[in-house]
């Protein structure tokens, strides 16, 4: 009966109990954690991570990098462009790391464990801000913000406020050098006034009453702090409470282990007339400026010899040594990162990665060099394992097969080949790679999708791109030893230090050699839409009526040298366009009868078919290598005929482009006559080419530039 009327407790505790236990148990099992794990670092955690970040590194396999900046081009014409060549697009990409600044950072070792045959990954978000900890030269740092990247970053919830208040600040090893040059060369001229307070006894004038009663008052102050402390020197010193003004002015502390005499609240005057006191009449104190961390401190010192002064002398030299030392590595901050992945030579990968590789060297190694071949250098000196993962995807059949055609970008990749990693779904027919995630003390292998677009999460999935990447073009990670060292991996070799300058274009920058090279499928693919550019058949120009559209540009220059004469014309932005000739002797005939035009101030000049270019009397014209001049200079205009005003080019037409032929500059006469058939030639197809709806008036010009073209002459 009781057994009875017990069962439905037991019951109704089991029917709770289990039902918990069991879906507690599947929870874990299949639910993912709500968010990715995912290390966030600041200037407050730093350190400790540092060290931490340090032990995983030198066990990593390899490192994926990722950043996120402030903008990308500082100007429309900075674009990349179809009409690029290789090393003006390494200008475009040194221009935006020389001008943007970097906001977040991520980190990713990735370490394969063989016993969970998947690799460990431990993805770091570093907040970067770049604070001048060590003012070097007076100034503080620039940088621009690009209003699309900005927005994109706050689209997707960066912390601004993080970054600003709690970013780490860096210097580069060349900021680094100087820093402790600037440092020892104050420290020597500390060393030296040190040694002058300690040791000269040269008066300083006493010009006003005021001046001679002040040292009178000092020094009876001093005598008497001096005298209280002989007096007790038997039993031990004391604070015999020496007499304080109510601001405090003197106060009695320990200075290395010494009573001194602090001095609050004298201006520079004041204090100068007590360190000459101090000189002149107390052989037993010094007078010392020190330097503490928060502040500094002018002390009268007691010391109890001579030998107790050196000694006094070598400490006060060792502290601020050591103090100068403590300041230099701190401000040194976030390169200490890039330092250790630099030193553990572990491949570093990327995802379309030249602008992240840029911003490296120019903040965290010094200036960018004015070539591609000298930045190479530099770059494979410290880092000479380097993949990007958009290489590798278009580089591999296996790998363009398995993207079915599809976008390169970070996140398609990820979703495509890492599916499981992804979004938790399972592939069947292709198995991921399997990648657990360790941050601090948690350890997860399930979790719900992390932002996209922080530096720490996308370093993540770049990292896992590679991991799948790898695997489908035959490296087998089981077979892989922890001493081997996945750069030298022959499977990789064909594609390490290849980045793309120009996705778009199919640049590719070989970091071995400083050269272009696109030797692979998907660059072949890529510059069948863009066929073969003859730079010497370019021609510049810029500062033209902004009204004027391309169409009419081509026609203009096509009436006057001939309808095939113009194959493109380009804009760079409205104020400047690349117009390619089909004939590199075009681009001079086109340059002399420009410059001759312009010089000239008849009918001939006003109604010929140039003068809507030239209308306004600010069309310049050049060839493709001042748009490389335009293009090296750190000047940052919006428009492109305002850059180049600043950079300072005044000439209207360069005759002495290195497209002009040297016939035509040796030899006038011949230039000028060449001129006028040209120009009669030319006239002659306006008038007679029935291809070409010319309104009446045109017609009158063009035979009237026909007939009185016999009768001018030129002046070149």
């Amino acid at each position: 009966m009781n057994a009875a009327k017990k069962w439905p407790e037991w019951a109704l505790i089991l029917s709770r109990v289990l039902p918990r236990a069991f879906s507690t148990t599947a929870t874990n099992a299949s639910a993912p954690s709500p968010t990715f794990p995912l290390k966030h670092v600041t200037r407050s955690n730093f350190d400790s991570t540092l060290v931490e970040l340090r032990s995983h590194v030198r066990a990593a396999d390899f490192v994926a990098i990722d950043m996120e900046m402030t903008g990308v081009t500082s100007a429309p014409w900075r674009e990349s462009f179809e009409f690029d060549r290789f090393d003006i697009r390494y200008l475009k990409v040194k221009d935006s790391a020389e001008k943007f600044a970097v906001l977040q950072f991520g980190v990713c070792p990735f370490r394969w464990d063989s016993l969970k045959k998947s690799f460990i990954a431990h993805p770091h978000n570093f907040f970067v801000f770049p604070r001048q900890d060590i003012p070097l030269d007076g100034s503080s740092y620039e940088f621009l913000c690009q209003t699309t990247s900005m927005d994109f970053l706050a689209k997707y919830q960066f912390d601004f406020n993080a970054c600003i208040y709690e970013g780490i600040s860096y210097l580069s090893r060349r900021q680094e050098d100087e820093a402790r040059r600037q440092l020892k060369s104050r420290n020597e001229v500390r060393l030296t006034n040190l040694s002058y307070d300690l040791r000269q006894t040269i008066d300083v004038p006493l010009v006003r009453v005021s001046d001679v009663l002040f040292t009178e008052r000092m020094k009876k102050r001093l005598s008497e702090w001096r005298d209280k402390l002989l007096q007790s020197r038997s039993g031990g010193y004391q604070d015999q409470g020496v007499s304080t003004d109510l601001n405090q002015q003197f106060q009695t502390v320990f200075f290395k282990m010494r009573p001194a005499l602090s001095l609050n609240g004298f201006t520079s005057h004041q204090l100068s007339l007590i360190r000459m006191v101090t000189r002149k009449h107390f052989e037993d104190l010094a007078y010392v400026h020190f330097n503490s961390e928060s502040s500094s401190q002018e002390l009268v010192v007691y010391t109890d010899s001579e030998n107790d002064k050196n000694r006094l002398m070598e400490e006060v030299k060792n502290e601020h040594q050591s103090s100068a030392e403590m300041k230099i590595n701190a401000a040194v901050g976030f390169r200490h990162v890039i330092d250790l992945l630099s030193s553990e030579n572990k491949l570093i990968v990327g995802h379309n990665c030249i602008l992240d590789i840029a911003h490296i060297h120019n903040k965290f190694l010094g200036p960018l060099p004015s070539s591609a071949e000298e930045f190479v250098s530099c770059v494979n000196k410290y880092f000479p394992y380097i993949i990007d993962t958009k290489i590798l995807l278009n580089a591999e059949h296996k790998l363009q097969q398995r993207m079915r055609k599809q976008s390169t970008s970070l996140s398609s990749a990820f979703s495509l080949l890492c599916p499981e990693i992804a979004g938790g779904s399972k592939s069947p027919s292709q198995p991921c790679v399997q990648v657990e995630v360790h941050v601090d003390d948690m350890r997860s292998s399930n979790w719900n999708s992390g932002a996209k677009h922080e530096a720490g999460y996308d370093a993540f999935m770049t990292g896992c791109v590679f991991a799948q990447a790898c695997s489908h073009i035959g490296i087998d990670f089981q077979l892989h030893s922890p001493s081997e060292n996945l750069g030298q991996n022959e499977k990789l070799q064909k594609h390490m230090n290849l980045l793309y300058l120009s996705w778009i274009n199919g640049d590719i920058i070989d970091l071995r050699t400083g050269n272009s090279t696109a030797e692979f499928l998907g660059s072949n693919m890529i510059r069948k839409r863009f066929p073969k550019i003859s730079f010497e058949n370019i021609v510049l120009i810029w500062g033209f009526p902004s009204k004027l559209k391309g169409s009419v540009i081509k026609e203009c220059i096509c009436k006057t040298l001939g309808f095939t004469s113009v194959t493109k014309v380009y804009h760079l932005d409205q104020t400047a366009v690349f117009v390619q000739f089909s004939k590199a002797e075009l681009v001079s005939e086109f340059m002399i009868l420009k410059e001759t035009l312009e010089q000239s101030n008849d009918a001939i000049s006003v109604l010929h078919p140039l003068s809507k270019l030239l209308e306004g009397g600010n069309t310049h014209a050049a060839s493709y290598e001042t748009y490389k001049e335009i293009c090296a200079s750190p000047v940052s205009k919006v428009f492109f005929a305002d850059q180049a005003e600043a950079v300072g080019i005044k000439w209207k037409t360069e005759l002495l482009a290195s497209n002009v032929k040297k016939s035509h500059l040796e030899n006038a006469p011949d230039t000028a006559e060449a001129i006028d058939k040209s120009k009669t030639k030319k006239t002659e197809d306006v008038v007679n080419d029935s291809s070409t709806e010319n309104l009446p008036c045109d017609k009158i010009l063009d035979s009237f530039l026909k007939v009185t073209k016999s009768v001018r002459t030129t002046n070149v």
